[in-house]
């Protein structure tokens, strides 16, 4: 079996070519893509995201079954996973052993958020906190470090802590009504 040591080495060599191409000019701007779709009586939402699909859907008390993470479970689990991917990325680049990683991250969503009477409460998840765990040899001062180029470099959690324009456009298609709209 591979330890996570192992990987990191294997991890190292795909930094330093990544790096490579960039230096070089062959590394640019790419065009990420996802999408959704309603699906029939269940209302769950597949998405999909290169050749993956992954499936959100609501809990009970909000006529969902259950099927999947909310969307807002999918921000925390992007962040948790970026965490610990940059984590890899900069450990592996750095020299720095890490025997085990772990990111959890935690919000607050409050249903009443936006409603009359609760206007100043987001009806985003917000208070956004997150706890890594990683177990190494390495000094305090290398996970400093290594802690430092990951808040740097982190794309979602920076995605978070700054922001970003978004422009939605809606393409409305007309149908014409049948019974099964009515329902």
């Amino acid at each position: 079996m591979t330890t996570l040591n192992e990987y990191l080495s294997q991890k190292r060599d795909a930094v330093l070519a990544r790096r490579g191409r960039i230096q070089s000019g062959d590394a640019g701007p790419v065009t990420l893509k996802a999408g959704a779709t309603a699906e029939g009586r269940s209302g769950v939402r597949r998405i999909r995201i290169r050749d993956f699909q992954v499936i959100t859907d609501s809990p009970a008390d909000f006529a969902g079954y259950n099927l999947g993470p909310s969307s807002p479970e999918l921000l925390l689990g992007a962040l948790s996973s970026c965490l610990t991917h940059t984590y890899l990325i900069h450990a592996a680049d750095q020299g720095v052993p890490l025997k085990s990683l772990e990111a959890e991250v935690f919000a607050v969503i409050d249903p009443r958020g936006g409603s009359d009477g609760y206007e100043a409460i987001p009806v985003y998840p917000h208070d956004l906190a997150y706890t890594v765990t990683l177990v190494s040899s390495a000094t305090a001062e290398q996970i400093a470090k290594v802690t430092a180029a990951v808040e740097k470099f982190c794309p979602i959690l920076n995605l978070l802590k700054r922001g970003t324009e978004v422009v939605g456009t809606v393409d409305h298609r007309q149908s014409t009504a049948t019974t099964a709209d009515a329902a």
